[in-house]
């Protein structure tokens, strides 16, 4: 029996975002520390095994309401049914013919839940991997990111944006570009402008993140969402600078400029935080990180944080100020 076995990798948001829901610019690492693998060979029945997380027996209904906030009601079974079914509505649109095989699938993650690591599209990313090598089909992959994204959104109604799926596909350093006069239609999906940059040019930085300050991807962006919707202006204003901060901090990669690189991303922290009403505790994390000497902002909707720090001397002061708020301190690793 042959086994098939693909991993998606955790990503952090470096700058611009939230704007790459907005039409905007951003730029995204991935994060190899975690990830999510989807398991699947060829099987009698098309089957969808419950992984650990997939929990229906409980210790106590407290334990339940815990496992309910960090996984929902479906945990990530509702993902893999729903990439399967948009993978085959793909197929059939794109005249893809599928063969006659079953398979089983399984799926396990280690990826930290609802802190902004992107937990979620991982496990969509590695079913699909599985899926275009159990079938044979290419998905060119400016298009995966998009297919991804309708996998959540025309599915499960969870509202996001490109970034996360994007810089999962792609993996490394990825500079993205969502202005409307860059979107294309590619195979049915709209696809913005994609330019993988070398990791190298990053200089050091750290990922620090709490489940215990998270808070779930559509309770930040519905509300922005629908803000924007009515044209406020501080919010209309905040997404043409959020993408401004983008093109700026690739240019500061490009000439080496860390330290400007920097003080774009407190920037990005300090106008999100200038159109939100964020948690204390959110709040908190950056503010220690900063009082550490390192940069600081969201690596993607709240509960975990993404910055440089300067030097090791900053990165002790940084996990010491962390783990007075119960936080995990990590080095992404961003090359293969």
């Amino acid at each position: 029996m042959e086994l098939i076995r693909k991993r998606a990798f955790a990503r952090a948001g470096l700058i611009g975002n939230p704007s790459d829901g907005y039409n905007g610019k951003t730029i995204s690492i991935i994060v190899r520390n975690f990830s999510a693998e989807v398991t699947l060979y060829e099987w009698d029945d098309v089957e969808v095994v419950l992984s650990q997380e997939d929990q229906s027996r409980f210790r106590s209904v407290h334990e339940l309401v815990r496992d309910v906030k960090l996984h929902g009601y479906y945990g990530g079974v509702r993902l893999v049914k729903a990439t399967i079914k948009k993978f085959v509505d793909y197929c059939v649109r794109q005249d893809l013919p599928l063969d006659n095989r079953n398979f089983s699938v399984r799926y396990q993650s280690n990826i930290p839940r609802q802190v902004g690591l992107a937990g979620s599209s991982a496990i969509i990313v590695a079913t699909l991997r599985c899926l275009m090598e159990f079938y044979g089909v290419e998905i060119p992959l400016r298009v995966q990111p998009s297919l991804v994204l309708s996998v959540e959104m025309d599915e499960l109604g969870i509202t996001a944006g490109l970034q996360d799926r994007v810089i999962q596909c792609y993996e490394g350093l990825v500079y993205m570009d969502f202005a409307k006069e860059r979107m294309e239609e590619v195979c049915g999906l709209r696809c913005g402008q994609y330019e993988p940059l070398d990791p190298a040019i990053l200089p050091p930085l750290y990922i620090a993140y709490s489940a215990d300050v998270s808070e779930p991807t559509e309770v930040f962006h519905n509300n922005l969402r629908a803000r924007f919707n009515q044209q406020e202006p501080a919010v209309v204003g905040a997404m043409l600078r959020f993408a401004e901060l983008a093109v700026e901090a690739r240019e500061a990669m490009l000439s080496g400029d860390s330290a400007r690189l920097g003080r774009l991303i407190n920037a990005n922290f300090d106008l999100r935080r200038s159109i939100c009403r964020l948690p204390k505790e959110q709040i908190e994390l950056v503010e220690a990180a900063r009082r550490a000497g390192a940069t600081s902002k969201f690596a993607g909707s709240g509960g975990a944080i993404i910055g440089t720090c300067p030097d090791e001397a900053a990165y002790r002061r940084l996990a010491a100020a962390m783990a007075e708020l119960k936080c995990q301190v990590i080095r992404p690793i961003v090359h293969a």
